[in-house]
């Protein structure tokens, strides 16, 4: 089949991405060099692929490409403010919650959408709203650490670098 146009926005800009019809969203966005979109596992268990979707944080992997026209979008690229990171992409790089790297866009996608949905999370809501994401090199404690460091203060005001409220 040949590849069609979807007309999206991504990241705050207009794109216009060439996709075969069945393409994954995940294939498309790092084809067209949004690389900071990993895919973990491709079946929509890990969260290494999630991005906001219309507001929404969904798994990449899941979403054929044609249902991107009209979509707007945001990716791990997309969250930060130019060269100044998000809170939370600091707080991971301050306290150790990047390990390999593989999960980290998607648990940093979630934590952002926790602090959507609850700004002052307790360490339980932080567990649940992380609950999607699968990490294979910790524990997870260094993870749950930097988002609740966000979360209480400790790191970068979120308040200043959400563009997701």
């Amino acid at each position: 089949m040949p590849k069609q146009i979807i007309t999206c926005t991504i990241n705050g800009q207009s794109q216009r991405l060439d996709a075969h019809p069945m393409s994954r969203l995940l294939d498309v966005l790092r084809e067209h060099g949004l690389t900071g979109t990993k895919e973990g596992c491709g079946e929509g268990e890990c969260g290494a692929c999630s991005i906001f979707f219309n507001g929404r944080v969904v798994n990449s992997c899941l979403v054929p490409a044609l249902q991107a026209e009209g979509a707007t979008m945001t990716t791990i690229e997309g969250i930060a403010n130019g060269e100044q990171l998000h809170a939370v992409q600091e707080a991971f790089l301050k306290y150790g919650g990047a390990q390999c790297g593989i999960c980290t866009p998607g648990m940093i996608m979630a934590a952002v959408a926790l602090l959507k949905e609850k700004p002052n999370p307790t360490e339980a809501d932080i567990r649940e709203g992380l609950a999607g994401n699968l990490c294979r090199c910790t524990g997870y404690m260094k993870i749950f650490e930097s988002v609740m460091r966000v979360f209480k203060g400790k790191g970068t005001d979120l308040e200043e670098t959400c563009p997701h409220k």
